[in-house]
């Protein structure tokens, strides 16, 4: 049986963005238009989490997220790793070499963090995490802590990497919602939903039987994809690649 959203609903899942505030602009302009051409009552977008990090603007990223999403859209926001990461960092230091090593440094710039100004100096991590504290707005601090892990609609579950094999949904765990690969990506495992995720970068959109991966590495490669998924059918939208 084909996985379909009910009736009257269109969804548009959108894959990991990772700072590039420009291909998020230019993606959400595709969608609004391609939505036109739909009678569905119920629009909704569905962000995979890897807002930030490694990518010039995961400032305006955020401030996106939060304040400029097209009007007449429901709006979901998942969590990625690299939440977890900036999160991590928050609550304890000790995390900042890894976070930096992970694409942390350039978000952190993005917030006007004087990184040059922190090596001179030698700081230790906590005097990191309160000068970005300093300018890390508190709607933008609520936004990545309130961030869901999951979402579920008709036959379809969103999560950023994707589920344990074996282990129902409900059971799922943190970790893997956030970190899994090969265990969940080489499974043929028929999970009780078909899964949308990110997490795996990859040259284009990958379709199996039991899930559906949209992470078409938009920072290095240019290319931000979504999937539009209405009744039973699938198509994929992109910006143009560069």
């Amino acid at each position: 049986m084909t996985a379909a959203i009910p009736d009257g609903e269109i969804v548009y899942a959108i894959g990991d963005i990772h700072g590039r505030a420009d291909l998020l602009a230019q993606l959400l302009a595709v969608i609004e238009k391609d939505a036109l051409q739909s009678s569905a009552s119920v629009k909704t977008l569905i962000f995979l989490g890897d807002y930030v990090d490694r990518g010039p603007d995961s400032r305006s990223v955020i401030e996106t997220l939060r304040t400029g999403l097209p009007q007449g859209f429901t709006a979901r926001f998942l969590k990625g790793n690299h939440e977890q990461f900036l999160l991590d960092f928050i609550d304890d230091p000790s995390w900042l070499d890894a976070w930096r090593r992970n694409g942390g440094e350039q978000t952190l710039a993005s917030y006007g963090v004087d990184i040059d100004d922190l090596e001179r100096g030698r700081a230790r991590p906590d005097v990191w995490r309160d000068a970005f504290l300093e300018v890390l707005p508190e709607g933008h601090k609520r936004f990545l802590e309130n961030l869901d892990l999951a979402y579920v609609v008709g036959d379809y579950v969103f999560v950023h990497a994707g589920l344990r094999p074996g282990v129902r949904l409900r059971d799922q765990v943190p970790d893997d919602l956030l970190w899994i690969r090969h265990e969940f990506l080489d499974s043929d495992e028929a999970f009780e939903k078909v899964v949308v995720h990110g997490h795996s970068p990859g040259r284009e959109p990958v379709v199996r039987p039991n899930r559906i991966g949209i992470d078409t590495g938009a920072v290095f490669s240019g290319c931000l994809t979504a999937v539009r998924l209405e009744g039973g059918r699938r198509d994929f939208l992109h910006t143009s690649q560069g």
